[in-house]
């Protein structure tokens, strides 16, 4: 891993006098991160329209939560241009947030052209749609610090990285992320088109429950009572709270908004050194704040999918130039997430946890003392 490298920062948080009464088109809102993405903008004053093919099959915090404060919770598929062109104008975005996507490893190993076709072609659909909005529009797409060519030695990938993805998820999100860079360079000197990409580390936080994820399936396994079998305990991943690159794409979205020098440019979101830690080490952690330290075991699954053993991220960029920072250490995000999942909140009261957690996240000082 490479040698730390000081940033310092004053660190923002998302300006509600920015966000108050501006409306925000969220695709992918029945989402996990799409979720938390709404109830954060709802706090900050924004009028959210949803847009979503709905949320996946079985428990979903979407489902959950049973209703989201949003101006329109609309149903669409986003690989059809003529739903999304209709959905944006009625919407009339001042800010899009493009969260749509299918965004499960595994699942692309098993429908890798559907996977191509949401990621790639549902991008088309909307930054098509956005282009002939005829007004000024910052378009956040989010994409994966999976997109890039990752030999896996240790290197903290920087934005100006080659882009690769030996598998379909991870191709696909660099396709993503040609195609946007193609549409701010061809349409961003019109004035209206400011598309700018976000990379993220492996999120965590309660309510996630998607198949093939850490902490969703030990959760599932410690509930029922049973060890959990974990195939690559040695993997290292870049773990942080879902909030934290939310912080990061809404101070994205107000810098595009107030200069289009970001677009066409990519930004990472990951976390500080000590969260960059191996599988096991969150799922011991993860067992120990559920109250069973020997809740799970090391099953490699001869024959599995490859899945990439090493990967870092360097958010240097988005300190500097965004202001942004964590603000959660590792255990503080993983504690925040087992409490949630531990709740059995639903309805108003699950929106209550939150929103408190939320709250909790503002009101955490950032840690700005060095970055990958």
């Amino acid at each position: 891993m490479e040698a730390l490298v000081s940033a310092i920062v004053h660190p923002r948080l998302p300006d509600p006098a920015f966000w108050r009464g501006r409306r925000v088109l969220l695709t992918g809102h029945t989402g996990f991160k799409g979720v938390w993405a709404s109830l954060w903008l709802d706090a900050l004053g924004a009028r959210v329209y949803g847009l979503s093919d709905g949320p996946l099959p079985g428990r979903s915090l979407y489902t959950s939560i049973g209703s989201l404060p949003l101006a329109a919770d609309e149903r669409g598929d986003i690989r059809e241009c003529g739903t999304v062109r209709e959905a944006v104008a009625r919407c009339q975005p001042e800010v899009v947030i493009h969260l749509a996507a299918q965004s499960l490893v595994r699942a692309s190993y098993a429908e890798p052209a559907s996977t191509f076709a949401v990621n790639v072609m549902g991008t088309v659909c909307l930054l098509e749609a956005v282009r002939n909005l005829g007004a000024t529009c910052p378009v956040i797409v989010v994409t994966s610090d999976k997109c890039y060519e990752n030999r896996e030695t240790g290197y903290a990938h920087v934005e100006g990285d080659p882009l690769g993805g030996h598998d379909p998820y991870s191709a696909s999100k660099a396709c993503v992320e040609i195609v946007a860079a193609a549409y701010a360079r061809s349409y961003g000197a019109e004035g209206s088109l400011r598309v700018a990409t976000a990379r993220a580390g492996n999120v965590v936080g309660g309510g996630d429950w998607a198949p093939n994820r850490l902490v969703p399936d030990l959760v599932r396994g410690l509930a029922a009572g049973r060890v959990v079998e974990i195939r690559s305990p040695d993997a290292v991943r870049p773990w942080q709270h879902v909030l934290e690159p939310l912080c990061g794409y809404l101070l994205l979205a107000e810098r595009a908004a107030a200069d289009s020098d970001v677009s066409g440019h990519a930004w990472n979101f990951g976390p500080d050194p000590a969260s960059v830690v191996t599988v096991g080490a969150v799922a011991q952690t993860v067992c120990r704040l559920w109250g069973c330290p020997d809740g799970w075991r090391a099953t490699p699954e001869p024959g599995s999918p490859h899945e990439a053993a090493l990967l870092c991220l360097n958010s240097n960029k988005a300190r500097s130039r965004l202001c942004w920072a964590p603000r959660w250490e590792l255990e503080t995000a993983l504690a925040a997430s087992v409490a949630l999942y531990r709740s059995e909140s639903t309805g108003s009261a699950l929106h209550r946890v939150l929103v408190g957690q939320i709250e909790d996240y503002v009101s955490q000082p950032a840690r700005v003392e060095a970055s990958l």
